[in-house]
Formats: structure tokens, sequence, C-alpha cells
């Protein structure tokens, strides 16, 4: 892992030769990892948290419904983006390893991996348990993503 930048050098540099302007290059994973995080991740969040405290029987269906189809794609953008970023520093000459922003989007993909096999499991036969560890699972995961969209912001401005 310590050789990780000299391990996707070669793909950073494929991108760097086809000439993307620096705007896009330094700020493009942050914007469209912003729209992912703020305007899906809330919205998958609450339809989750909606699905589970919500009185009536119909809306939460509705949210439980928009959580289980939206959840998945929220997940498959965040681990693209995920690449996106990692060959972001690379181009950018910036070490991987060293930056807090690299360890706080490794975590969530983890805790949502996890909560994506919970789910999977079919929270182990429906077990209230398992309900609940997947909401509060995955609302810590969505605090940490906030947190890192600070600490990417920092990133940016001082790279």
């Amino acid at each position: 892992m310590a050789n990780l930048n000299e391990l996707l050098e070669p793909i950073a540099a494929q991108f760097r030769g086809l000439g993307i302007p620096e705007p896009i290059e330094h700020w493009g994973h942050p914007v469209m990892m912003a729209i992912v995080i703020f305007v899906m991740g809330s919205f998958v969040g609450l339809a989750g948290w909606r699905g589970r405290v919500v009185a009536d029987p119909e809306t939460a269906l509705k949210s439980r419904s928009d959580h289980r189809k939206l959840a998945p794609w929220m997940f498959l953008f965040l681990a693209l983006g995920y690449t996106g970023g990692l060959l972001s520093l690379v181009m950018q000459h910036q070490p991987i390893l060293e930056s807090r922003h690299f360890w706080t989007g490794s975590t969530v993909l983890i805790l949502l991996g996890i909560n994506a096999a919970i789910s999977a499991s079919k929270f182990g036969g429906n077990k209230s348990a398992l309900r609940t560890i997947h909401a509060y699972l995955g609302s810590a995961a969505l605090c940490l993503l906030f947190l890192h969209a600070v600490l990417g912001l920092k990133l940016g401005l001082f790279i």
C-alpha cells in the first residue's frame, strides 16, 4: 500500500496526457462528489429514516422503496468517485496515504459496504437489531461523508 502512488502513476499519466484543463483536474472530483454526498446522500438518508419513523404506512413504504432504489446507486457513485479522487491526487502529484481525506473516504466505503451486506442479508431474516444497526451505521457514514467533504475542500484549497 505504501507504493499506491507508484502503482497508479501509469494510469494517471494516461489521463494527464489527455490535456484535461487544470480546473477540471483539480475541482472535477470535488464538485461531482459534492452533488453525490449532499444531494443524493441527504435524500437516501432521509428516505431511510422516514421509512423507519413515519406513522403513515403508505408514506413509510414509499420512503423505504426510494431508499432501496437509490442507496445502491449512491454507493456505486461513491466508489467510482473514490477511484477518481485517487487518480486526481496522483495526477496532481499528491501523496495519497498521508491524506486524511483518503482515510475518511476509505472508511465511508467500508461502512457502506458493511451496510450493503446487512441489507443484502435481508437484515438477517428481518431482525430488528440489524435494521437498527443499518440505520445508525448509514447515518454515521453520512456524517463522516460531511467531514470528508470538509477535509476535501481543505485539501483542494491547499494543493
